[in-house]
């Protein structure tokens, strides 16, 4: 075991928790109405302990297990075969399975600004379970456990470049958001304000601090190429800010706050696959670009294809993680064969597994709170509790 390897990937995982809790938690929580903000909370903080539950029992052994090209088998499951001295690369394969535990915390957390201020959280807590277990960690597998979709699989020697998760990550939590919103159909109660958005501000900057962890982290190891991942993450993100925000004067005469973090999000997630393969020069067009393209798709998706994804989920996430898989291949960094074949494939997979988990779970618990809990709020409906006056 490489020492200085071991201690910057320990840093790197208290840092994608701290996308989540409080980072995601906050960014999702200020653009809801006061009376669900604490739903917003409670679904993301419930969904980190599930998941670090669920991926210990079985969801690391799924993703990263000795099983075939297309599941990973049940070998590892509750950590079975490993300690303290086994070793996975130059760490230890029990940090390593920490690291991976934050990605499987967060993925199923960022579907959550699809569906805020009308779900029911039964639903949610039984769908995310299955939905990591079931989709998240079978496409982890294909892509960075060895499976049919890296390298020497389907797509010949070199297979899928997906370095921290635009395919894994944006590209399936993207797809499962869009699914989600139009199977529970629109909030009864549209276009207020976001109530904070200093929460919003302070969430979307506690996300880019954490990304460094994601990206940088996912070289697993202390190196250049760690250093560079930090760095063309960085100048993606704030290419994507700054041209999110132009991109709004021109359009609308002013740049709002809320857009240019936003925009620093679909930066930060257009070069999620791409931040182990590009140069700085290529990060700041694909941030640049992003910052444009996803504020359109944000667009569309609201206004022409009418579809309630709350927080923009897969606008911004979901296009995000899928831009920037293929501009891998367009700077020649992967083929377009592997990068496209692995999006359509994932693709569709997720869309099957995520269409069926929503049928199968809402049989079993409810969808959707009932007309009087969403326009009353689900604070103290559903949590018995509330942290502001409950009139705004």
């Amino acid at each position: 075991m490489v020492g200085a390897d071991t201690a910057w990937i320990i840093v790197a995982t208290a840092l994608v928790l701290f996308m989540s809790l409080p980072g995601l938690a906050l960014f999702y929580g200020g653009l809801v109405r006061a009376r669900n903000v604490l739903s917003v909370f409670m679904h993301v903080y419930a969904i980190a302990a599930l998941m670090s539950v669920l991926w210990f029992v079985v969801g690391y052994s799924i993703a990263f297990g000795d099983g075939n090209a297309v599941w990973g088998g049940l070998g590892k499951a509750f950590l079975n075969g490993i300690d303290a001295d086994t070793v996975s690369g130059t760490i230890p394969e029990v940090l390593f399975f920490a690291f991976q535990m934050t990605f499987a915390i967060i993925t199923p957390a960022l579907i959550v600004g699809a569906y805020v201020e009308r779900i029911n959280f039964g639903f949610v807590l039984l769908f995310s379970g299955l939905w990591m277990l079931l989709c998240y960690a079978p496409v982890t597998h294909w892509i960075w456990g060895g499976g049919f979709l890296a390298d020497g699989g389907i797509f010949g020697e070199i297979g899928t470049r997906d370095f921290a998760g635009g395919i894994v990550v944006h590209e399936t939590a993207g797809l499962a958001a869009l699914i989600i919103a139009v199977m529970l159909g629109a909030r009864k109660v549209k276009n207020k304000p976001p109530h904070n958005p200093g929460y919003v501000m302070i969430g979307a900057s506690m996300l880019w601090v954490g990304w460094f962890g994601f990206n940088g982290g996912s070289q697993l190891a202390a190196d250049g190429g760690a250093a560079m991942a930090l760095t063309v993450t960085h100048l993606s993100a704030a290419a994507a800010s700054l041209t999110w925000a132009l991109w709004e004067k021109i359009k609308y005469g002013k740049a709002s706050m809320v857009g240019m973090v936003t925009g620093t999000i679909a930066g930060l997630a257009s070069i999620t696959p791409a931040s182990g393969f590009v140069s700085p020069i290529e990060a700041l067009i694909i941030g640049g670009v992003a910052g444009i393209l996803c504020q359109e798709l944000v667009n569309f998706v609201r206004n022409k294809a009418k579809i309630d994804d709350t927080l923009d989920v897969f606008a911004v996430h979901g296009v995000g993680g899928i831009f920037g898989t293929i501009m891998i291949a367009a700077f020649g960094e992967g083929t377009w064969v592997a990068q496209l074949g692995a999006l359509a494939i994932v693709g569709v997979f997720t869309t099957v597994v995520t269409i069926a988990l929503v049928l199968i779970c809402k049989a079993i618990v409810p969808l959707r709170v009932d007309a009087e809990t969403e326009h009353a709020g689900l604070d103290l409906a559903q949590h018995g509790e509330t942290a502001y006056d409950h009139n705004s």
